[in-house]
């Protein structure tokens, strides 16, 4: 195990395609603290971000000969996933929240509604931000995903998404633009006013 540490992902895959758990470990261990806080970032609920890295890796070992390595890394694939499954896993809390609505109110929904409005602003920016990536395109959050949250340059990126790297340039400025806009309109719902707290810019 030790000396499979300083091998390539690309060589640890062969591997694992051939059904080798070991191999898989060495990737499960390289790997996880990355996917477990882009998660994070979006969850903001560590036991939830678990549940996804769990089923990423899942998906990782069950679709194991269709995984797409980029410069001998799995990551930007793991990262691909990642979104995907938080996708769904969003949709699926949306359903829940809807049946929330349909349920009487509890008695002390008035005390629920104060403690709401004490709650930190900065709060509800960051709850606005992950809203408006959660509405993003599946194509527009992998390119935010890739080049501005890993920092992945166009070439790396492109590889990892199947299109050119002009193509990806084009589809990052519209994927800001849309975050953008996606933001304030989710900030205006949530408070009026709040909007233009930050400023973010859209151009």
């Amino acid at each position: 195990m030790g000396e499979e540490l300083g091998v390539s992902d690309e060589v640890l895959w062969h591997q694992v395609v051939n059904g080798d758990g070991d191999a898989f470990g060495v990737l499960f261990d390289r790997h996880y603290d990355r996917v477990r806080r882009h998660a994070l970032k979006v969850l903001r609920i560590p036991h939830l971000a678990e549940d996804v890295v769990a089923m990423v890796f899942y998906e990782a070992w069950r679709r194991r000969t269709n995984v797409r390595m980029v410069n001998d890394s799995i990551l930007p694939w793991l990262l691909i996933t990642t979104n995907n499954t938080l996708r769904n896993h969003v949709r699926q809390q949306r359903r829940y929240r809807h049946f929330l609505t349909q349920l009487p109110p509890p008695e002390d929904s008035a005390d629920i509604a104060e403690g709401i409005a004490q709650a930190d602003e900065s709060q509800l920016q960051a709850s606005a931000l992950r809203e408006a990536f959660a509405q993003l395109r599946p194509p527009e959050r992998d390119v935010l995903t890739l080049c501005v949250v890993e920092g992945m340059g166009a070439k790396e990126a492109g590889a990892a998404l199947g299109i050119a790297d002009g193509t990806v340039k084009s589809r990052l400025h519209r994927a800001k633009s849309r975050l953008g806009s996606l933001y304030n309109q989710v900030m205006h719902e949530k408070e009026p006013d709040a909007q233009t707290t930050l400023g973010w810019r859209t151009s």
